[in-house]
């Protein structure tokens, strides 16, 4: 692997020919692109990197504009959705037996240091509906009544998601969310945060549990 300043037209990312280039540590690096043996059988160890990382790339993908914007910021080369890809392969990725499931308790749908959700409660009250209740925490650190409230559903049955952005504001204390008539009796993952008004600051977000729709 090599590293240059610049090159004939500057530094690139990407395969171009047999080679590769790519930024690593703030400098720009070209490697010659390997051989792939396909006839190699993977070790267990790669096979469990591999289905790690895709089963996080399934569940994040879907739901990136708001991952992707929301989970911290920047740092250095990693985007948000790079530090949230990071954060679900390592924290809330559970192995068992031979697969790999998503801890849905430790997933995030962003991070940061706004106050969130206080004392949430998530039922369904009535048909296609659920309805979440929380405190109204205005002037807690950051924490302002006009606060934009995100939720982000998933049916794992269905491998579906419905984002409801926004869906309330903190001092609004409880929020309905309408639910698609097909998802009567599916089991709903729930997550929801808090963004300001300025779209700037943001609350790490809160798992809201599991709820079965009426």
């Amino acid at each position: 692997m090599g590293t240059f300043k610049k090159g004939i037209l500057g530094g690139f990312r990407g395969k171009v020919g047999s080679v590769v280039g790519a930024r690593w540590r703030g400098k720009y690096v070209m490697r010659s692109v390997p051989e792939v043996d396909e006839n190699r059988t993977p070790t267990d160890k790669q096979r469990k990197v591999r289905e790690r990382f895709g089963l996080v790339a399934r569940f994040l993908n879907p739901i990136k504009p708001i991952v992707g914007k929301y989970f911290g910021k920047k740092q250095k080369d990693k985007s948000p959705f790079n530090l949230a890809t990071s954060y679900h392969i390592l924290e809330a990725v559970l192995e068992v037996g031979t697969d790999f499931v998503m801890d849905y308790p430790k997933v995030l749908i962003s991070k940061g240091d706004l106050s969130g959700l206080q004392s949430p409660a998530l039922t369904a009250p009535s048909t296609n509906l659920l309805q979440l209740d929380y405190t109204d925490n205005s002037g807690q650190g950051f924490a302002q009544a006009d606060d934009q409230l995100v939720v982000v559903l998933f049916v794992e049955n269905l491998g579906e998601y419905q984002t409801l952005n926004p869906a309330g504001t903190r001092d609004a204390t409880s929020v309905n969310l309408p639910l698609p008539p097909y998802w009567s009796g599916q089991a709903i993952q729930a997550w929801a945060t808090f963004v300001d008004a300025e779209d700037k600051r943001v609350a790490t977000s809160s798992y809201l549990g599991e709820v079965t729709a009426v």
